[in-house]
C-alpha cells in the first residue's frame, strides 16, 4: 500500500508520485505521512522533505515553509517555495540570510508580528544553507 504525495509550489507541481512515506518538517517537529494516516493539516517550517520507497529515501526536496494536508490516501504539500535538494545553492541561501538579517536589524522592534515573520524567514534560510551543504558530495556538517 502506498500514499500519493504531491509537492506544489506557487510556480508548479514539483513532484507527484506514489510513495511509502513522506517525512516533512512541521513547525512542531517532523511528521511522517503514511497510508491510513489520520487526516491532519499542519504548518511547515523551512526544511527537507524526504520521500521514501521501502526503507530508502528516493527523493529529497527543500521547502521554505507552507502547509501540508495529510489524509489516509494522500499527502499534499503546499510549499511557499520548493526546490530539489540538488538544485539548492549555498551562496544564494547565504545571500538571502544576509538580506534578512539586515532587514531584521533595520526593523521596528515594536512591530512584533513583522519580527516574527522575519525570524521565520531567517530560520528557513538557515535550514536551506544546511540542506544545500548536505547535498554537496563529501561535505559534512
Amino acid at each position: 500500500m502506498s500514499i500519493k504525495v504531491k509537492i506544489v509550489s506557487p510556480e508548479k507541481v514539483l513532484f507527484a508520485h506514489d510513495a511509502d512515506m513522506a517525512v516533512m518538517p512541521g513547525t512542531e517537529g517532523d511528521i511522517a505521512a503514511m497510508p491510513d494516516h489520520a487526516p491532519l493539516m499542519l504548518t511547515l517550517r523551512g526544511g527537507v522533505v524526504d520521500i521514501y520507497e521501502g526503507d530508502v529515501v528516493t527523493h529529497r526536496f527543500f521547502v521554505a515553509g507552507g502547509f501540508a494536508d495529510i489524509a489516509p490516501s494522500h499527502c499534499t504539500i503546499l510549499a511557499d517555495r520548493a526546490t530539489k535538494l540538488e538544485d539548492l545553492s549555498v551562496d544564494d541561501a547565504e545571500a538571502r540570510l544576509a538580506g534578512l538579517e539586515k532587514s531584521y536589524e533595520d526593523a521596528d522592534k515594536m512591530n512584533v508580528s513583522a519580527l516574527d515573520i522575519l525570524m521565520g524567514k531567517m530560520q528557513s534560510a538557515r535550514a536551506e544553507i544546511e540542506a544545500a551543504q548536505s547535498a554537496i558530495p563529501g561535505m559534512s556538517l
